[in-house]
């Protein structure tokens, strides 16, 4: 130590001295409060769909039985008005209840920050359809670039913007690839999309189809309605051929649509929102198919017996 200087102390301030822990739990407390319904906007563009089924009735008889446990989250708006970044369907639930307010958190985020915690938080969910991953993803990556190119002396970007879309598989548990093919949904006109989300058309002939202009798209999707059947991934990726040559048109697409497909059977088709209220939530997914074909095993011996059963008493 140099001779004459004395070793600067740090002195705790008087809040620290005085604050208890209590205290500092009331603090947090206080940032979780009942605001009026009438006063929360919904986020813009919210890419997760909030229907009024039989999982929400459930939710609304939670909520009148035991309020909501689990506060939603909310920002505040420059207009003095609250934005809700997670809680859509606890607020229908609010709604759909009678009640005026929704029990909620409210913190300090910037919109790109709210738009990565929105995506996040509902990316939890148990069943995602692949137009909510598509618009999520796509959110997720474009707040995420903005980040990125955010840079002064007292801060690095948070992530390469050309790396945004590795960033998002690592978090979600897909790959980068895969990343990509739910984005391209996007650009799909809204029946076609429908169809994705329905189970009719699979991921990557969609990924084939958005690439067509979106008059195209509406001249497939009314050759689909006319031939009442859906184009194999080896048909769009002719008809993406023939638009790269500049010779795909209606006529064309109605040609390769119409071609009988070696896959031509009608297939079952299993909607998973359908059946997961059906299957207890301990049955692993690797074993709910089996669960399913032990059920249906057991109710076509029901029926069976039910058969006998008729003819002995005629």
């Amino acid at each position: 130590m140099a001779k004459g200087k004395r070793p600067e102390i740090t002195l705790p301030k008087l809040d620290d001295l005085f604050s208890s822990q209590e205290s500092r739990e009331e603090e947090t407390l206080s940032k979780i409060r009942d605001i009026p319904l009438e006063m929360i906007d919904d986020f813009p563009n919210h890419p997760f769909k909030v229907k009024d089924d039989e999982d929400m009735m459930h939710l609304v008889e939670s909520v009148i039985e035991h309020g909501i446990l689990v506060p939603a989250i909310l920002r505040m708006k420059e207009d003095g008005r609250y934005e809700l970044i997670a809680g859509h369907r606890r607020k229908r639930a609010c709604q759909l209840a009678g009640l005026e307010t929704l029990r909620s958190e409210v913190v300090d985020l910037d919109r790109d920050e709210a738009t990565i915690y929105m995506v996040d938080s509902n990316l939890q969910r148990t069943t995602i359809l692949p137009s909510e991953k598509a618009f999520s993803y796509k959110m997720r990556l474009e707040a995420m670039k903005r980040q990125g190119k955010r840079s002064d002396l007292t801060s690095t970007p948070l992530v390469s913007k050309f790396r945004t879309d590795e960033k998002i598989g690592k978090d979600v548990g897909e790959s980068r690839e895969q990343i990509r093919r739910y984005i391209r949904l996007t650009e799909l006109i809204a029946p076609i999309l429908e169809m994705v989300d329905d189970g009719k058309i699979a991921l990557r002939p969609a990924v084939e189809i958005s690439y067509l202009p979106e008059e195209l798209q509406y001249e497939l999707f009314g050759s689909m309605e006319q031939e009442d059947c859906t184009p194999s991934h080896a048909q769009t990726v002719r008809m993406r051929k023939l638009l790269d040559e500049g010779k795909l048109t209606a006529e064309s697409i109605y040609a390769i649509l119409s071609e009988e497909k070696p896959n031509q059977k009608e297939k079952l088709v299993l909607r998973e929102d359908r059946i997961v209220n059906l299957i207890p939530p301990s049955i692993p997914m690797a074993k709910r198919e089996d669960y399913i074909i032990k059920a249906l095993t057991y109710y076509a011996k029901y029926r069976e017996r039910n058969r006998e059963d008729e003819k002995e008493s005629r």
